[in-house]
């Protein structure tokens, strides 16, 4: 076997077969294989499409190119939850601790964010003393000792994706159904998680711009999680404006910790009890959606969801005082006032300009070696459907950069203001299961 033939019988539009998809997979973990030659692969995946058994065999292969996480010795059913993305998507620092205080073994790990998109790690790195690194052993035993932890991924987990990941992006090759099925469920079943709770991101600060391809990678995703024999299920979720009001690092933890005070966005809060439903129904603690729900409000109001994000975070180092006291938390150097320039209903707030906005003022990365700063960010004061007049603030940015002028400009233009009412955006637009 030679993967000369595997790029010919692939450019010719063939189905690989399980042993080419294998070998190919190993020796290219192995450096046995150029980087041109997996290139012309992934275009030739890429062109002709790959079917599901080659998506299935894809995952699998990736799953066995380096470690994977057993997580047996942890009691009852655990869950993980996954978001492809987004601008302000702070869902996990809420619902994992809200599932925890329902009796929920929630066990997840978690990567950094990159480009216009936020990570789960930066946000909590955000807390002075918080780690994200503990070995399996501490991981497993905090798990089960108070339901809830979130790491950085191991870095042999999954090395086939990160290698292919990386050809992919320099190549044009990303957005290929397949391709990023099996990048997101190779890393999900790997890390051993017996449920699987997908936030799949649709509009423009999503990567998956339109409905119809949100819907053709929900439903691979989740048949790709049956072959595999775990519970997957799949939110089709509203990414044409910012989630919640925060975007950026620190600003983003407070509003998560309003939110577990059951004080949070609308739509924000929507999503999080969704989440939370859908992931007590996987784990077996409720019969139904309208128990999960009033379980998961009990927990908001009774301050348990919050005394277990505080357990959380003192378990893996963070400084309470800070939850406690969001007040703590260091300033930007420039806080300013965005104001309206017209008079209007908010048609739109595009989450792709805001999220790039963010990213200019410190609180993203463009490559992975930059550096984030905690504090930068930007917090709407409006959102879709609002009507405000010219002159009222539609947002503050946050930021320790000397010039930000044009990022206000780019700010300003992300706001579509129109002269007629406006309904308020539907944060949930499906689910997959």
């Amino acid at each position: 076997m030679n993967i000369l033939d595997i790029i010919e019988k692939k450019r010719d539009g063939k189905e690989l077969n399980k042993q080419e998809i294998n070998f190919f997979v190993s020796e290219y973990v192995k450096n046995n294989i150029p980087d041109y030659q997996i290139s012309a692969l992934l275009m030739a995946m890429f062109i002709n499409n790959i079917s599901f058994k080659e998506i299935v065999n894809l995952t699998n292969a990736m799953i066995c190119s380096g470690d994977t996480i057993c997580l047996r010795e942890i009691n009852g059913i655990k869950a993980d939850k996954h978001s492809t993305g987004g601008v302000g998507d702070k869902t996990s620092l809420v619902v994992g601790p809200l599932v925890a205080s329902c009796n929920v073994k929630f066990a997840k790990m978690s990567g950094r964010g990159l480009g216009h998109t936020g990570g789960t790690l930066d946000k909590l790195e955000s807390i002075p003393g918080m780690s994200i690194t503990l070995t399996n052993e501490k991981f497993k035993k905090q798990v089960n000792s108070i339901g809830i932890s979130i790491i950085g991924q191991n870095t042999n987990l999954v090395p086939a994706d990160k290698k292919l990941y990386a050809l992919r992006d320099v190549t044009a090759t990303v957005e290929n159904i397949g391709l990023i099925a099996s990048s997101i469920m190779s890393k999900k079943i790997a890390s051993g998680s017996d449920t699987i709770l997908l936030d799949v991101k649709v509009g423009s600060g999503a990567f998956m711009k339109t409905l119809q391809r949100a819907k053709e990678l929900s439903t691979v995703l989740v048949k790709i999680g049956r072959q595999f024999k775990k519970d997957t299920r799949v939110l089709i979720t509203n990414m044409q404006e910012p989630l919640g009001y925060a975007v950026g690092n620190i600003l983003e933890v407070k509003e998560a910790i309003a939110t577990l005070k059951n004080e949070g966005p609308e739509d924000f809060t929507i999503l999080c009890r969704k989440c939370a439903s859908v992931i007590l129904l996987q784990s077996k603690i409720v019969n139904n959606e309208k128990e999960a729900l009033k379980m998961i409000n009990d927990k908001l109001i009774s301050g348990e969801a919050f005394s277990k994000f505080k357990e959380f975070i003192k378990a893996q180092g963070g400084d309470i005082s800070y939850i406690d006291n969001p007040n703590k938390f260091n300033l930007a150097k420039h806080v300013v006032e965005v104001r309206a320039e017209k008079t209007g209903y908010i048609k739109e707030i595009n989450a792709l300009s805001i999220g790039k906005s963010a990213m200019q003022l410190g609180a993203g990365r463009k490559v992975k070696t930059d550096n984030i700063d905690f504090a930068a960010g930007i917090v709407l004061k409006k959102k879709v459907g609002d009507y405000v007049k010219r002159n009222d603030v539609i947002c503050v940015i946050h930021t320790n950069k000397k010039n930000f002028s044009d990022v206000i400009s780019d700010i300003k233009n992300a706001f579509v203001f129109s002269d007629k009412k406006v309904d308020k955006q539907k944060i949930i637009i499906d689910y997959i299961s």
